[in-house]
């Protein structure tokens, strides 16, 4: 009499027709494995290349600073005219290489395969990487977080390729979450960004192969990078009282500003009047009159050129700023945008929201002036891009400021709520429709009789 021991060793015996089995469906040869290979060498590259591609954008604005600095006017003939030959050359040879980069990327899950040879291809990337450092070159108020998304994305579906197994949505999702979390050193900032930013859902199922994605690069970043933080360790942090007065003021005041940049933009690349039909007419002339004002507004005040890095830090840590910052940086950085050039905004409305803390300094002089302004810039990028939790991660990791973690919270909630007020419609979201693919027309009725 065999017991239930003996029934099992026997069903489990390991025949040569199961071990085959096993290495079919397991094995270096199966789907399974070359998938998982493919991930993790993708997050390994993004983690690579984010550093090299800010090493390349910090050395880009660190030459151009120089030469605005040496230079003080020339800008006001250079800065129109390379703003011109990048839109020029976007439009002519990368034309999906245009803007920030997410929005693409919302884009590409629709058809994730597909976009491989598209919106994330190898040329499109290349050719964003390229101009993006073009585009701080000249001095524009760009950003490179948007297009290490795009990047990270392409990198992806690259070695998607490479293996020969399908580019699901989720794992597209987590390159460009990746990309987020590498160009910041923020890897909890990156989870977030990709479950309420590129899934645009609570609910999106984020298995755990995407999660080690995203630790992965961001891992891989700091491994190159270094352990530092963002804007430097503030450790800033704000009595309960007086955040009670502070974050309701700082949340509506960020958010409605964060609501009419993102409706200026989307108006534009979304709208149909006489100013919109002008710049699509000629691109060309309209973005040498964008880099004009870029030019006038960087010679004039000597701080809106490029990212805005080194006024906003001096902003949180104390020092004191100009008022017209906050809205002279809008200004640069909604017409750099609505140009067409290749470039983000994550970076610029960091600086922004800056300048809006520095403007609500005045109202609370009595309050801590680095938590002040660390509240103006999470209710300002809140407002922009709509994420709440990912603008209030990103600023406690990139400022060290965990104690000030609850007032960020509250900030941020009051901004997404009062940017709804002035724009409905998420800013990537709205862009991405500029980048979907029209459906295919049916064929028309046929005239004949039968």
């Amino acid at each position: 009499m065999t017991g239930p021991i003996d029934r099992w060793i026997r069903v489990t015996r390991w025949t040569p027709s199961r071990y085959r089995a096993l290495l079919r469906a397991r094995g270096p040869r199966s789907v399974q494995f070359r998938t998982r290979a493919a991930i993790l060498a993708g997050a390994i590259l993004i983690g690579i290349v984010a550093t090299l591609f800010a090493l390349a954008a910090d050395w880009a604005s660190e030459v151009f600073s120089d030469y605005a600095h040496r230079w003080r006017w020339l800008p006001l003939a250079t800065t129109p005219l390379a703003f011109m030959a990048l839109v020029w050359v976007t439009r002519r040879y990368a034309p999906l290489a245009r803007g920030s980069g997410i929005p693409q990327v919302i884009a590409a899950q629709a058809d994730p395969n597909g976009a491989t040879s598209t919106l994330i291809s190898v040329r499109t990337v290349a050719a964003k990487a390229a101009l993006t450092i073009g585009a701080v070159f000249s001095g524009a108020s760009v950003g490179r977080e948007g297009p290490t998304v795009q990047l990270a994305a392409a990198i992806m579906g690259f070695t998607h390729r490479l293996v020969r197994v399908p580019l699901r949505g989720g794992v597209l999702i987590a390159g460009g979450a990746a990309g987020v979390a590498a160009a910041f050193n923020t890897p909890l900032a990156g989870l977030l960004f990709a479950i309420e930013e590129l899934a645009s859902a609570y609910e999106q199922r984020v298995t755990l192969l995407v999660l080690a994605a995203i630790v992965i690069a961001g891992m891989v970043a700091q491994s190159v990078q270094g352990d530092y933080v963002y804007f430097g360790a503030i450790g800033a942090h704000m009595p309960l009282m007086s955040a009670l007065l502070v974050v309701p003021v700082a949340g509506i005041v960020g958010g409605v500003a964060g609501g009419v940049f993102s409706r200026l933009l989307l108006a534009m690349a979304l709208g149909r009047n006489r100013v919109t039909r002008w710049s699509r007419a000629y691109p060309v002339r309209f973005a040498g009159l964008c880099g004009a004002i870029v030019a006038i507004l960087g010679v004039s005040t000597g701080l809106t050129w490029g990212t805005g890095y080194f006024p906003a830090r001096a902003m949180i840590v104390g020092v004191d700023a100009p008022l017209w910052f906050g809205p002279a940086k809008f200004l640069a950085t909604a017409v750099t945008a609505i140009a067409g050039l290749p470039g983000g905004i994550f970076a610029p409305s960091l600086a922004t929201g800056a300048g809006v803390g520095n403007l609500l300094r005045g109202l609370f002089p009595n309050e801590p002036a680095s938590a002040v302004v660390i509240l103006g810039m999470v209710a300002y990028f809140a407002g922009v891009v709509r994420a709440p939790l990912t603008a209030v991660i990103i600023l406690s990791e990139t400022t060290a400021s965990r104690g000030l973690m609850l007032p960020m919270f509250a900030t941020a909630f009051i901004a997404d709520a009062a940017s709804q007020w002035v724009c409905r419609e998420r800013l990537y979201h709205g862009l991405s429709r500029t980048f979907a693919t029209p459906a295919p027309s049916a064929p028309a009725p046929s005239t004949s009789a039968p």
